[in-house]
């Protein structure tokens, strides 16, 4: 006696359509909050203590455009007041930040603040950070995407791993560029509260290693024997 066959159980429509959501790669530079390499917003309007040294000062900082009284000593003094505010009738899209150091320097994150709730569509939704050794030769190191971001977003400068697999690698370099491909809500001018360049952390010396460096002159004096 031939047994009747089962009916075929319907598919879940809808858990279907969120597997393929899923399946979607996320866009260049737009990391899932919270995973390595990600942004970290601070929540504070003034400039929080970080671990690592702010070597902004040794900076010379330039901008693409700006309006009267917005200009980039606001990105610099510490208050979340003011801001840089850019000039789409002096200079078009993308606006940038470019700050040239000196000398090499060695940077390790970057610390942006921007305030979604206050400038709205003045707010940066995707940043490319570029570098090198001068304003010709700069390269791309990573792309930043925002979402509404309000306080101090702050991130690796180079997505390159460290050595010892222990975060990101600096980067040593002459110039670094802050580029604003585009605001939200697709705003013509943007508004930039501030910005934080920060070095590496001081290396920790090893149990072997000399804690004190002699290069005064009486020491230099008695370094080798004749």
């Amino acid at each position: 006696m031939a047994s009747a066959s089962a009916a075929p159980m319907p598919m879940p429509t809808v858990a279907v359509a969120a597997r393929r959501r899923l399946a979607q790669p996320p866009p260049l530079g737009a990391l899932p909050p919270g995973s390595e390499g990600a942004p970290f917003i601070i929540p504070s309007k003034k400039a929080p203590k970080f671990a690592f040294p702010d070597i902004g000062h040794l900076a010379k900082w330039s901008v693409s455009s700006f309006k009267f009284g917005f200009g980039p000593e606001c990105l610099t003094d510490d208050d979340p007041e003011t801001f840089w505010h850019s000039s789409s009738s002096d200079g078009p899209q993308p606006h940038f930040i470019t700050i040239e150091f000196p000398r090499k320097v060695s940077v390790q994150k970057l610390s942006i603040q921007l305030c979604y709730p206050l400038d709205d569509s003045y707010t940066p939704a995707n940043m490319c950070i570029r570098a090198g050794t001068g304003p010709v030769d700069m390269q791309d190191l990573r792309i930043v995407s925002l979402e509404k971001p309000d306080g101090w977003v702050t991130f690796d400068a180079c997505m390159e791993p460290s050595e010892d697999g222990e975060g990101f690698k600096h980067i040593d370099i002459y110039v670094i560029q802050i580029l604003i491909m585009n605001n939200h809500m697709n705003g013509k001018d943007t508004h930039v509260r501030g910005v934080k360049v920060l070095g590496p952390r001081e290396r920790k010396l090893k149990a072997y290693e000399e804690p004190f460096a002699f290069v005064a002159a009486p020491f230099k004096m008695y370094e080798c024997i004749r």
